[in-house]
């Protein structure tokens, strides 16, 4: 299943899901109600839903099937009525890991032709750069996956605008694909993560690269380069794990309709089954948690020296999960 969550014009929030070629919304908790005569809390968010496991994907699935059976019994995705909104609007919490090394090296190399450039004598900036080895992947990269948490309350969904943070000059998207936890637990095994994931989605990490380089410079973070509101965008959906296999899906981000990137999600190092097994090591994982893989290699502006302007529309897309879209907006 691939589902969502939604806003109505009298705002209020409703978990829906996919249909009609993905051009249809499902109201879980409307047609359950029709269906029962009752209505159903497990369906009364993503959240809930995630939380009962196996059992709300039976129920959510055989109400998607009654929707469907029922002629004109779903939204447009395209409606005025309706605004989809992050999959989940809060997550229990989100990291994000550096899971591509292609991504890694591309990044390090135009950080330093970057910061070259600035200098009076390139040349030599550039030697002093490599001698130093602060653009080297550190060996402590391959030996386990690394990341940082994000700002869990700044998740804003496709179709809604980014708000250019105040004091950058050098905006980037990141096309990444998360994982969401389904199942909690402790001290998970890498074998058995895989039971753990409810489904994945698309995850835009956007990016303020020059408050991020300069902050980065004390050894901590990144903090308010990644940390601003709207600043973490998923969607458009979540493709329930067994849909998915998430190790040969195409990913692909457009700026404006032109294709700026193109990777495949098989190039990560760590897997998230990794990911989680690190992660859960003496601390527990909750249902509604967000893994992100970090940026595919090619996934960025950074990686190509190519940054984004006000007013530019960004495109994510990865294969068997949709297109994450938004404007990238700068007040007055």
């Amino acid at each position: 299943m691939k589902l969502v969550t939604y806003l109505d014009n009298s705002g209020h929030q409703h978990l829906g899901a996919l249909f009609a070629n993905d051009k249809q919304i499902a109201d879980l908790a409307k047609a359950r109600e029709a269906l029962d005569g009752k209505v159903s809390n497990i369906l009364g968010s993503m959240q809930a839903l995630i939380e009962a496991g196996s059992n709300g994907l039976e129920l959510a699935s055989q109400t998607l099937d009654f929707v469907r059976s029922e002629a004109g019994s779903g939204y447009s995705v395209e409606s005025q009525s309706v605004q989809l909104l992050s999959p989940l609007p809060i997550p229990e919490q989100m990291r994000d890991f550096l899971c591509f090394e292609t991504h890694l090296k591309q990044s390090f190399q135009s950080a330093m032709e970057i910061q070259s450039m600035m200098a009076e004598d390139p040349a030599k900036a550039m030697a002093e750069f490599k001698a130093s080895g602060q653009f080297t992947v550190p060996e402590v990269w391959y030996e386990f996956p690394i990341y940082y948490k994000c700002n869990r309350f700044a998740c804003i969904g496709t179709g809604q605008d980014v708000l250019w943070p105040e004091g950058s000059k050098l905006m980037d998207y990141e096309l990444e694909l998360a994982a969401v936890i389904g199942r909690g637990g402790k001290d998970i095994s890498a074998a058995d993560a895989g039971q753990h994931i409810f489904g994945y989605t698309v995850f835009n990490d956007m990016s303020a690269r020059d408050i991020q380089t300069r902050e980065m410079q004390g050894k901590l973070g990144p903090a308010k380069g990644k940390d601003f509101d709207t600043g973490n965008i998923l969607g458009p959906c979540i493709v329930t794990a067994d849909e998915l296999d998430p190790y040969d899906l195409t990913m692909i981000a457009r700026v404006n309709g032109e294709e700026w990137s193109r990777g495949n999600s098989g190039t990560m190092f760590h897997r998230f089954e990794t990911c989680i097994e690190h992660v859960s090591r003496s601390e527990t994982l909750y249902p509604g948690e967000v893994l992100g893989s970090g940026t595919v290699g090619n996934g960025c502006g950074l990686e190509l020296k190519r940054f984004l302007n006000p007013g530019d529309v960004i495109e994510l897309e990865i294969e068997g999960i949709g297109i994450l879209k938004n404007r990238l907006i700068k007040p007055e």
